[in-house]
Order: structure tokens, then C-alpha cells, then sequence
């Protein structure tokens, strides 16, 4: 009982261990967190925390239109980053369109990172047939670029269904679209360490007491092949951002009644050349910020988890 009672707590081992050191002796790793989090935490208490609901009609006014930030000469001190041409707050549209992005991109990684991971492991631990046939799928996929295949996808959804019935099902496929473009990385990164994990003794152990194929794969392979799962889903978090944004540029994402970052950059590129510039600005570099930082904690991640720079 004693020594159950001095065994250190989960957050205790995780303060002591080499990857919470590799991070602290970090500055670039550890800005970069406090930018992330900086921005997710803005997304996430939006509804609570921003001056202003941008996308509640009832409290907009015109006459507040293409106002300067709160510095500027003419600026109001109610809208700090200035307000676009229907006197929306461009910091509290700002904070909604990070909540927009960050949802498509957090749920088109896992979404790829489910197919990828599941069809990584069929295709490393049946071999024969199966990896040939899903690997030769994966290949022909990235052939295209990502973009492409989530243009075509929504192209495809777009001509198949009513625009009132597209418009409600929109955000989710725009998440199908991302996500579906690119699971392969992460289905040939599981399937090279699946090939290695299936011919070490303990899965060799696993089939001759008579565990199931199913099983074996999900309780003693799977495992051991998440580490470099989690490095890509870190860095793909990234660039599913910026595809969200890309396709809202062009016109093709999320609806103009769920406005993302890349809706807002779009929207203040056509005031652009009159002046206005803060309404396509302080968007694009809450974007840059947001991805930026998600990128670099992915690179340090990789290096943390590789042990031949330790």
C-alpha cells in the first residue's frame, strides 16, 4: 500500500520525462504553444468572450461600416481591428472564423487519420493481395494534388444535390473533402512500421496462443505504430487549415452563414485596393499565426519523438 501510495501521478511522470525537457529548453516550441493556444482558446470561448456577434443581424448597423482599427485617426475604440462594409467587428469576426476553421480542420484530420490508420494496418499486416490493391489505390491518389481532390469531391457533392440541401450538409463536406484527400500519408506511413511490428516476437506470441487478426492488430500493433501517426495528424492540422481557407476563397467551403478565415480574407480582398485594408489583413495573419504555430510544434514534435537526435 505504501508503495502504491508514493507512485507518481500520470502528470508527474509526464513533467519528469524527456519530451515535457525537450520542450521546455525549447523557445521555439514553446512560443509556439503559447500562440496555439492563444488562438484555439479564442476560437473555442468566441460565443462568450467576443465584443460583438458578427453574424447576428440584429446588431449590425451600417452607418458603423469600413471603420478603422481603434489606433487609427477616425478609428472607434468598440471595434479595435476596424469593421468591414456591413459594420462587423473584424476582431469578433476574426474570433468566429478561427472557431470555423479549426472545427473543419481538427475533424477532416481525424477523419483521415481513421481511414489512413485502418487501411495502413490491413494492408501491413495481411499483405499479399490487400497491399497491393490499397497501396496501388494510395499511390494513384497522390498522383493529384490534395487541393484538387477536395475541388473535385465538392464539385462532385455540389452537382449530385439541391443547393438548399448543399448548403446545410456544407461544413460536413468540406471535411469530407480535406479529409479523404489525404489519407494516404497516413496509410503508408502505418503500413511500413505495420511490417515491421507484425514479425517481432510478441505478435509472433499473439497468433500462436490463437488471438484473432483483428484483435492482434488493434491491441498489440496499433500501438506501437501511433508515434509517428501523431507527428503527421500534427502537421496535417496545419495544412487542413489552410485548405479550409483556400477552398472559402474560391468560393467552394464553408456558407457565407458560417463564415471561415478564408471567407473573411475573400470578403476584404474586394475593399483591398480602396483602402480598407484591415478587413483582409488582420484575417490572413490571424491565418498565418494559427498555422504557423501548428507547424512548428509538428516539427518538434517529429524531432522529440525520434530518437537518433536525442
Amino acid at each position: 500500500m505504501a508503495a502504491s501510495a508514493a507512485r507518481p501521478s500520470a502528470v508527474a511522470r509526464f513533467f519528469d520525462s524527456d519530451l515535457w525537457y525537450s520542450f521546455s529548453r525549447s523557445p521555439v516550441a514553446v512560443l509556439s504553444a503559447i500562440v496555439a493556444l492563444l488562438c484555439i482558446g479564442g476560437a473555442v470561448l468566441a460565443p462568450w468572450v467576443a465584443p460583438q456577434d458578427p453574424f447576428d443581424l440584429a446588431t449590425l448597423n451600417l452607418s458603423d461600416a469600413f471603420k478603422p482599427p481603434a489606433w487609427a485617426e477616425e478609428g472607434d475604440a468598440a471595434f479595435p481591428l476596424g469593421s468591414d462594409d456591413q459594420g462587423r467587428d473584424v476582431f469578433s469576426a476574426i474570433m468566429h472564423g478561427a472557431r470555423v476553421s479549426l472545427l473543419v480542420g481538427v475533424c477532416a484530420v481525424l477523419f483521415s487519420t481513421l481511414v489512413g490508420v485502418s487501411v495502413g494496418l490491413l494492408a501491413g499486416y495481411l499483405g499479399g493481395t490487400a497491399d497491393a490493391v490499397l497501396m496501388r489505390i494510395a499511390d494513384i491518389q497522390l498522383t493529384f494534388p490534395s487541393i484538387l481532390v477536395a475541388l473535385l469531391v465538392d464539385g462532385v457533392v455540389r452537382a449530385a444535390l439541391p443547393r438548399e440541401t448543399h448548403d446545410q450538409i456544407a461544413l460536413f463536406v468540406v471535411i469530407f473533402a480535406i479529409g479523404i484527400s489525404n489519407w494516404p500519408q497516413f496509410a503508408r506511413t502505418v503500413r511500413g512500421s505495420t511490417l515491421v511490428e507484425r514479425n517481432k516476437e510478441y505478435v509472433l506470441a499473439a497468433r500462436v496462443i490463437g488471438l484473432s487478426r483483428l484483435r492482434i492488430m488493434l491491441t498489440h500493433v496499433l500501438p506501437n505504430v501511433l508515434g509517428p501517426v501523431l507527428v503527421i495528424a500534427t502537421l496535417n492540422l496545419g495544412f487542413a487549415i489552410l485548405a479550409e481557407a483556400t477552398l472559402s476563397f474560391l468560393g467552394v467551403g464553408v456558407p457565407p452563414t458560417q463564415p471561415s478565415l478564408g471567407t473573411l480574407i475573400r470578403i476584404g480582398n474586394d475593399f483591398l485596393m480602396s483602402g480598407e485594408w484591415w478587413i483582409t489583413i488582420f484575417p490572413g495573419v490571424a491565418l498565418v499565426a494559427m498555422v504557423l504555430s501548428v507547424n512548428l510544434l509538428g516539427d518538434w514534435l517529429r524531432d522529440a519523438l525520434n530518437p537518433r537526435l536525442r
